[in-house]
């Protein structure tokens, strides 16, 4: 590899992983490079399976899919719902990750994005209990990537149960990302899913720090099962759309919000 391309690359795929698509001609600009060296980055990118060319610049890969599941509403339509903001909290998370470190993953769409944003880097490890999030990894050389045992939760593609808790309380974690289906300032974090909820709070009693991800529309939401309080978390990453004034109520409860 010639001099500097790794970090070229990795400028490229940042570009991707938040603007959605890539142009040749605008990142040569951008990087005063050559367009002929940016297509023979994309070409190597490409070979990773870390994106798709298409005629003038790149795209990322599609997600899998997942055949029978085509026609079920609950995670494909989710997935299409607030996706940019999605993509923009995936790829604020994934920087927080530094090579040699040990992270785990939760279910859900958002925690999904965090690891799609991590498929290009190195020497990482990665619990997850989200079958999805381990096929996605599958082919990552430089991830190593531990699936939990559990029971499959439909089509959330999400591992419950005493063997998923068993395998997260084996690791201790540099980063936790949990997805949640609310944040209260009051309540703190919640699920609709008593038992990922308690799934949710093993990686957090686990993780030497943690990171909510998920987008405006979940805060002030209380759903019915509690996953930890806000004081067991030290950052919620979200979209620019939530209030000021929500901001100033978790922030006095010492909340590091970071919007995005």
């Amino acid at each position: 590899m010639e001099p500097g391309m790794e970090d070229r690359q990795e400028l490229l795929m940042q570009h991707l992983l938040k603007e959605g698509s890539l142009e040749v001609d605008v990142m040569a600009e951008k990087l005063g490079l050559s367009p002929s060296t940016i297509r023979r980055g994309l070409r190597d990118l490409e070979r990773r399976g870390l994106l798709r060319r298409t005629h003038g610049g790149a795209v990322p890969v599609e997600a899998l899919l997942y055949e029978p599941f085509r026609y079920d509403a609950s995670f494909l339509q989710q997935e299409r719902v607030r996706t940019e903001e999605k993509r923009r909290i995936g790829l604020a998370a994934a920087s927080l990750v530094q090579p040699g470190q040990t992270i785990a993953i939760s279910a859900g769409t958002t925690a999904t994005h965090v690891a799609r944003c991590l498929r290009h880097r190195s020497h990482i490890t990665i619990v997850t209990n989200a079958v999805n999030i381990a096929m996605e990894l599958s082919n990552c050389s430089g991830l190593t990537v531990l699936c939990t045992g559990g029971i499959l939760s439909g089509s959330w593609f999400s591992l419950l149960g005493p063997a998923a808790i068993h395998t997260v309380e084996e690791f201790y974690y540099d980063w936790a990302f949990t997805g949640l289906d609310g944040l209260h300032a009051e309540h703190g974090l919640t699920s609709n899913h008593p038992d990922e909820a308690a799934l949710n709070r093993a990686m957090i009693r686990q993780a030497r720090q943690t990171a909510a991800v998920a987008d405006h529309s979940k805060v002030g939401k209380l759903a019915r099962a509690q996953v930890c309080p806000l004081a067991a978390v030290q950052r919620f990453i979200t979209d620019n759309a939530i209030p000021q004034q929500t901001l100033q109520e978790l922030a006095a409860r010492g909340l590091q919000v970071q919007v995005v």
